[in-house]
């Protein structure tokens, strides 16, 4: 497209629009939810907003398309095009048709029921995508064909959580879709945010996304014949030559060394299938290693380039716990944090089924086997990194790191602010020889550790209280029966929670923190006998333990998008002031870094531990809103959450 004169950097984007060419498109624009047959993506019509006006935008995620904020903020539509309420020269709004399995069964027709695809953009200088061009979709632009019943539409609170965490994964080098800017509105909808029948008013507002490509293994789900459980098919089911085309069109476009290395078609699809596996027990460590719940961990919202997508129910852990679960509508616990590995194995499994002819089911089974084993082994290498352990890599390393989350978890550790302390452990052969450093790294640990009524209410076990007491009641009448039952891992962890708290129940918080402290020293001091390992027999000790330190500080954050510095952000921007979302971007961008004396401002009504006074707050891009009130509360970005954090609650 020619670049006419007096053009602004918005309207001068270069959009080659492949996906819409390469793959089959539904051109009607009838109105309301509808099946889509034999159409991997369908035109649409974005919904403008009513006088639309930015939050915040990432400068670092708009240099991916060429542009820099100056050039998007400065441009008087800027909010209009990157919201959808004006089509960019050269765009071809459209919505993409998936399908996914929905907590582990099969929902049939999904779809992009609030994003519209605008279009492929050229890559700026920065040229990190596999194809030199990016997808840019507005997520909460409207209605579509797969709205289902709902409007289409996002709103701020929710739209501010996936903005601020997908640039935060980018800098915590974790893959993921990207966010360029976030836009908000006077256009309003209303909204139950925790089912509790009082919806209420909240602002319309817009996301826009940004990835190689936003395909997903739902996509190839559109194919699936009728599920044996729900009797719900794909819409475009038994379509073959449309899976190959889309297989083809992934393969070709993202995948190029693959279509290259291979002529044969079975050996080519098994390549990419295996890709695939290698790239999500990638992604899956990585979320392991942070902290990171994704919360709904569906077909339709898994990457075929193993990126983290659709930031919904997201969290990432406080206090130490395999089990927690970040969506609150999650009765059932699908998606704990420590079962995710398996959930996306059992997804890829659904994935391969999906792919159907196109891939050998034997193929896929063995493929399928090596996908733990791939998880462990990065798992194990983001741990040792976490770890400083470097130089060598010793068969115990395992059991060090296994043993140390124990600890973390019978204590209530801060996963997080735990692993950032770890740093201050000194070499033996570098520091002291007794345990002084060691103590001291103990008790700033301690203070990152759960009281004994967190601990308490942190053990109360999950099941159904009627089926705990049937088990219970087995002890005594059928114990034949019950060691039976017992050695089912849901009832074992049951039962492990009881004798926890019976424990607990037993004990005062002083007995509780002597108890505490000598398990902390214990695994403190093999850590440091570890520790010797990576420097003994080197020339320059004092060098190799510097130089661990400065590897632990560039992988174990200083501060992560907990929930309560999230909810602290949207409560700011939903009362007019969008500051705290902007500072709060530029913390998230320098995870590693947080000035000690750069503190949040709380919302008035929220305690928090230290008071200070200030002037009132203005939005940088806000016009006339709301301003916060001038006595605020403040915290440090990388504290341990304070008591009431512990209310929040996301669905």
């Amino acid at each position: 497209m020619m670049a006419q004169a007096g053009q602004t950097p918005l309207q001068r984007l270069r959009f080659n629009n492949v996906a819409l060419r390469k793959l089959p498109v539904d051109a009607s624009l009838e109105r309301g939810s509808r099946t889509v047959r034999g159409a991997c993506f369908s035109l649409v019509e974005p919904q403008p907003l009513l006088r639309p006006r930015f939050v915040a935008v990432s400068p670092r995620a708009l240099a991916l398309l060429g542009l820099s904020a100056e050039d998007v903020l400065t441009d008087p539509h800027g909010p209009e095009y990157l919201s959808g309420s004006a089509l960019l020269p050269g765009s071809e709004p459209a919505a993409h048709c998936y399908c996914g399995h929905q907590f582990g069964v099969f929902a049939g027709q999904l779809g992009d029921g609030a994003v519209c695809y605008l279009g492929e953009v050229a890559a700026g200088a920065d040229r990190t995508d596999p194809c030199d061009r990016w997808e840019i979709q507005v997520k909460g632009a409207g209605l579509t064909p797969y709205s289902r019943q709902s409007d289409g539409r996002k709103v701020l609170r929710s739209s501010i959580r996936e903005f601020l965490c997908s640039e935060a994964m980018f800098a915590l080098g974790i893959p993921t879709t990207r966010a360029g800017s976030l836009v908000t509105s006077d256009l309003y909808v209303q909204r139950d945010a925790f089912y509790s029948g009082n919806p209420r008013p909240e602002r319309c507002s817009v996301v826009l996304r940004i990835a190689p490509t936003f395909i997903r293994f739902g996509s190839f789900e559109i194919f699936n014949p009728a599920d044996d459980f729900t009797g719900r098919q794909g819409p475009s089911a038994g379509l073959h030559d449309i899976r190959a085309q889309l297989l083809d069109y992934v393969i070709e476009t993202f995948y190029p060394e693959i279509k290259t290395e291979h002529t044969d078609r079975k050996a080519r699809n098994a390549a990419f299938f295996r890709e695939v596996t290698v790239q999500t027990a990638r992604l899956v460590a990585l979320w392991q290693s942070v902290g990171f719940c994704h919360g709904v961990l569906n077909t339709d919202n898994m990457s075929i380039l193993g990126l983290t997508i659709d930031y919904g129910p997201f969290g990432f852990m406080d206090r130490y716990d395999p089990e927690f679960v970040s969506n609150a509508s999650d009765k059932k616990r699908r998606y704990t944090f420590e079962a995710q590995p398996y959930v996306c194995r059992w997804n890829l499994a659904r994935l391969a089924e999906a792919l159907g002819s196109e891939l050998q089911a034997s193929t896929a089974g063995s493929i399928l086997d090596e996908f733990m084993p791939l998880y462990r082994n990065f798992y194990l290498g983001n741990m040792r990194r976490k770890l400083g352990l470097l130089r060598r890599e010793e068969p115990e390393d395992e059991e060090l790191v296994e043993d140390l989350l124990k600890v973390m978890h019978n204590t209530g550790a801060d996963f997080t602010n735990t692993f950032r302390l770890l740093s201050s452990v000194c070499c033996p052969l570098v520091g002291e020889s007794g345990q002084g450093d060691v103590g001291t790294v103990v008790d700033l640990i301690l203070e990152q550790c759960a009281s004994l009524e967190e601990l308490k209410v942190a053990n109360h076990p999950t099941m159904e209280p009627r089926e705990l007491e049937m088990i219970l009641s087995m002890a005594e009448t059928s114990p034949g029966l019950f060691n039976m039952t017992a050695n089912r891992p849901e009832v074992a962890k049951q039962l492990e929670k009881i004798g926890r708290l019976k424990e607990l129940l037993e004990t005062n918080q002083e007995d509780l923190k002597v108890k505490q402290r000598d398990d902390w020293l214990i695994w403190m001091n093999r850590y440091r006998k570890r520790l010797t390992q990576e420097c003994d027999g080197m020339s320059d000790p004092a060098g190799v333990d510097k130089e661990r330190v400065r590897i632990m500080d560039s992988t174990n954050p200083a501060v992560v998008l907990r929930n309560y510095i999230a909810q602290n952000a949207i409560e700011w921007a939903e009362n007019g002031d969008f500051s705290e979302v902007q500072r709060l971007l530029k913390v998230l961008e320098n995870p590693y870094s947080v000035p000690p004396d750069l503190k949040q401002p709380i919302w008035p009504g929220k305690k928090g531990s230290c008071e200070t006074k200030g002037s009132t707050r203005q939005s940088v891009m806000d016009s006339g809103e709301k301003k916060g009130t001038a006595d605020t509360v403040c915290l440090p970005y990388h504290t341990k959450p304070p008591e009431w954090a512990r209310e929040i609650c996301v669905t």
